[in-house]
This record gives C-alpha cells, sequence and structure tokens, in this order.
C-alpha cells in the first residue's frame, strides 16, 4: 500500500462529511487542534488491544455501551456517573453472573458525530442540512443552527477532556470498589424486576467479599477490588477533527488517533477503497468495523486485510448489526469466511441499529424483544459455528428515558412521549440494560457449562 499520513484519507471519496461554508476556517480549527494535549494516551490504547485479543481468542467478553450522540446541552456530571454505573452494573451481572472477564468500553468522551441517511431534512416544506451530531450543527430546525461549524469541534474536544477526567476518577479513585455494588443502583432501577434482581446478586456478592476479606484479601492490598479498567470509544465519523488529534507514539514511533482508546467505521463508511478506511488503516488503536446486512464475504475479507494486515488479535472487532430478522441468514456466512481464512478477529452484536422502527405516531423506536431476539441470535448462529461470541454494543444511558418499547418495565406506545431525550436515535435505559445483562450471563454460563462438559468428555475418550 501507498504511504500513509493522517491527511492521505483527502485523496479518497469521503462520505458523511459536513459541507462547511468557509474551508479556511475548518483547516484553522484543525491546526489549533493539533497542539492540543492527546485526550488518551498511545499505552492506554494498546492496554485494550491486549484486553481485545483475550476477546477474539474467546477468554473475556466486551461490554461496549452508552449514549447514541453525546451532546452539549445535556453535559453533566450526573449524567456522565450515571451512565458510568449503568455499565459497571452489567458488567458486575457478566462476570459474577457468567464467571467471566469483561472488557468495558464506553460510547462516550467523543461520540459527538452520527451518520445520517439523508443529506437534508424537511419540515413544513423547508428543507434545511440534516443534522449530524453536535460536533458538526445544532439540532433546533433553523436554518443558522443546522449551518456546519467548525468551532464545534474545539467544544467537543473540551467536553471529551472533561468527561475523561471524570471517567479517569470514577475508575482509579475509589468509586468502582466492589464494595459499593449497591451505592450503584440507580432510584428509578430500585423497584424494577432488574433492579430486585441485581440486590439479590450483590448481596451474594458482598458474601463472597467478607469472605474474602476473612482471607485477607481486601481492597487494600488488591487494587483490582478498588478500581478498573474503563475505555472509551466513538465512531471516527468527522475526519478533521480524527486528522487534528493523530500523532506519533514517541515510544513506538506509530501512529495514534488520540481521541479515543477504540474507533469504528460505521456501515455507511466502509467502503474499501473510501476515505474512512484509509484514515483508519493507518492509525494503530483498536479499531472496530459495523458488519450490516449488505456487507458481502469478499468485502469483508478485504476490510479485513487493508485494517489488520498483521492479522494481529484484538486489532480488529467486527461488530454484525444486522436486526433480528436477517441474523440468522445474513451472519453465518461472514463468520464462516472469516473462520476459514484464519482471520485474528474479536466478534460482537450490536442489536440496536438493525431493529429501530417508527410507531404510527412517527416516533422512532425500537422494541427491547426485538433487541433480545437479535442478541439471541447472534449467540446461536455462533454456536452453531464455533466462534465465539464475543461481546455487545449497546446505545444505553443512565438516565429514566422512554425510548425503547418493552423490557419487564413495560413501556408502550403511550409512554414514549414521556421522557423521550435522545437526540437521534432511542437508547435503553438502566432497567432495560441491566435486564439485558442478566439474560447475557446466563447465555455465556450456558456456554461456559458446555465447553467444560465437552471437555470432560474429551478427558474420558
Amino acid at each position: 500500500m501507498k504511504t500513509w499520513t493522517p491527511e492521505t484519507w483527502k485523496a479518497k471519496g469521503a462520505l458523511q462529511q459536513p459541507d462547511y461554508p468557509d474551508p479556511k476556517a475548518v483547516d484553522a480549527v484543525v491546526d489549533r487542534l493539533k497542539n492540543y494535549p492527546p485526550l488518551v494516551f498511545a499505552g492506554e490504547a494498546r492496554r485494550l488491544k491486549a484486553a481485545l485479543a483475550r476477546v477474539a481468542q474467546g477468554n473475556a467478553f466486551l461490554l461496549q455501551g452508552g449514549d447514541c450522540a453525546e451532546s452539549f446541552a445535556e453535559f453533566h456530571p450526573n449524567n456522565i456517573r450515571d451512565t458510568f454505573r449503568v455499565i459497571l452494573q452489567m458488567a458486575i451481572v457478566l462476570t459474577f453472573g457468567a464467571s467471566t472477564p469483561i472488557v468495558k468500553v464506553g460510547r462516550m468522551a467523543g461520540q459527538f458525530a452520527k451518520p445520517r441517511s439523508e443529506p437534508q431534512e424537511v419540515q413544513n416544506g423547508q428543507s434545511l442540512p440534516s443534522y449530524k451530531g453536535d460536533i458538526i450543527n445544532g439540532m433546533d430546525f433553523d436554518a443558522k443552527t443546522r449551518v456546519p461549524d467548525p468551532e464545534r469541534m474545539v467544544q467537543a474536544y473540551n467536553q471529551s477532556a472533561a468527561t475523561l477526567n471524570l471517567l479517569r476518577a470514577f475508575a482509579q479513585g475509589g468509586y468502582a470498589d466492589l464494595h459499593k455494588v449497591h451505592q450503584w443502583t440507580l432510584n428509578f432501577v430500585e423497584s424494577s424486576p432488574a433492579g430486585a434482581k441485581y440486590r439479590d446478586l450483590a448481596n451474594r456478592l458482598d458474601e463472597t467479599l467478607q469472605f474474602m476479606e476473612a482471607c485477607g484479601l481486601t481492597s487494600e492490598n488488591v487494587p483490582q477490588l478498588r478500581e478498573t479498567d474503563f475505555f472509551t470509544s466513538h465512531e471516527a465519523l468527522l475526519l478533521p477533527y480524527e486528522q487534528a488529534l493523530t500523532r506519533i507514539d514517541s515510544t513506538t514511533g506509530d501512529w495514534y488517533d488520540v481521541s479515543a482508546h477504540l474507533l469504528w467505521i460505521g456501515d455507511r463508511t466502509r467502503q474499501p477503497d473510501g476515505a474512512h478506511v484509509e484514515f483508519m488503516r493507518g492509525v494503530k488503536n483498536p479499531l472496530g468495523l459495523k458488519c450490516g446486512p449488505s456487507m458481502n464475504t469478499d468485502e469483508l475479507l478485504r476490510l479485513i486485510d487493508i485494517l489488520n494486515p498483521e492479522n494481529e488479535p484484538g486489532r480488529l472487532t467486527l461488530i454484525a448489526r444486522m436486526g433480528s430478522d436477517k441474523v440468522a441468514e445474513k451472519l453465518p456466512p461472514l463468520l464462516r469466511a472469516v473462520k476459514k481464512e484464519g482471520r485474528m478477529v474479536a466478534w460482537a452484536s450490536d442489536p440496536m441499529h438493525g431493529n429501530t422502527v417508527k410507531t404510527a405516531a412517527g416516533i422512532k423506536t425500537r422494541p427491547f424483544d426485538r433487541i433480545m431476539n437479535e442478541v439471541r441470535g447472534f449467540f446461536s448462529v455462533c454456536e452453531a459455528e464455533s466462534v465465539h461470541a464475543g461481546g455487545v454494543h449497546l446505545e444505553l444511558t443512565g438516565r429514566d428515558v422512554t425510548e425503547c418499547l418493552g423490557g419487564a418495565v413495560a413501556i408502550s406506545e403511550s409512554n414514549l412521549g414521556d421522557r423521550y431525550d435522545t437526540h437521534c436515535d432511542p437508547r435503553l435505559n438502566a432497567s432495560q440494560a441491566i435486564e439485558l445483562a442478566f439474560s447475557l450471563a446466563e447465555f455465556l454460563k450456558a456456554r461456559r457449562q458446555g465447553k467444560a462438559a465437552q471437555e470432560k468428555t474429551a478427558v474420558k475418550r
């Protein structure tokens, strides 16, 4: 391949990019951001890559979740804390319920840009540029707000820096201590079925921790009990921003995109000869690649060759987002082709994006049953193909929103308008997210028990 630099993407076709009215203003912002401190460090990205290598090898599970699109208006420490604590709760359910190490990655501290199916939005006969995320333009439907503004990249950087600062404090400063599992439960989750089930699990974990303490294992002498690794990720959609935050690591001489630990390519921008693939092939971060129902095996293998030419475990996570009605048909050929060619990748399920529907009233939502059906289908297909079902990629929030239908909390169409706060796509609330985690734990536990039974049988033979 040709020599790569952070700017070689400009020679390729770049989809989903904003039409800025003043290109010189964009260049000026990019030049400013080039001198800003990194948001993450290359060593952290390498640590995540090592963790994802264990996922690819079948020895861990990826839990990736967070906002559909972060916003400037809803930037508040409580929102960051509540999403973080829901992810902690889900990880506890998965770790304790399924005896599986969990790699925790947030869709946080950078998830500001969103691809859209149409470049223009029409309301009451007026056509304006579509809202593409707060890093590009504003959500309000007026001509001034919808004009792409490069200064928004600076605000997104500053908000990401503040968010990361808080996340690091939560992860390393004692908030993630396992002795605080009861304190992580949000008030509105307390009375839900998922909350009751979690409370029972937390009580059992308390007993385990008390036993460990009696054996001399405490938070003071076992850092793993009071701290956790928590990484960030976002879709690398807005290429001028990603270019500005790409630096040479002084310890290795490699290029890293220091806007996040993990970056992914969306289903709309995964063209092998496109600008996004060109940009991502050159950075050493762990990468994600969304695989929708239109993906074919030849294209996928070509993309793997471009993005992970050294076949490095942990470098590439393939995120299937097929839809509950297509996963059984569309996913198996991809699993077979990748396995046959010996490609070292992790497989994860995004059960959100293929299951978006509109109600009769025109409200965009996602039925919880469809989300669960895609997760079940993903696990079932992976098991049938002897491939490790390595993770999930979810849009969720710690807020008490009513955006996804169903779940044990039984959100109905009439409830959707109560707290429908998303800036783009509907998210699971904490109750629904924890409910999903318990189902995942059951899948993982059954798989582990099945593997143990097979190994036992093989030993007898």
